[in-house]
């Protein structure tokens, strides 16, 4: 289960097709080193999308 504290890139590690649900939100950065320790939360937050939406997508 993805959780709002994991970061992009334990997400990505966990399962890389992951990184697709991510772009799809408008988070094209997901390769960028920076965002690799970003947690979903943080990102979610700087993107301005709404936390439960994304999560509920990741967990799909």
């Amino acid at each position: 289960m993805i959780t709002k504290d994991m970061t992009i890139g334990e997400v990505i590690k966990i399962n890389e097709s992951k990184a697709e649900v991510l772009m799809s939100f408008g988070m094209g950065c997901v390769g960028c080193p920076s965002a690799q320790a970003e947690t979903i939360e943080e990102a979610a937050y700087v993107h301005g999308i709404k936390l439960e939406e994304l999560l509920e997508a990741l967990n799909k």
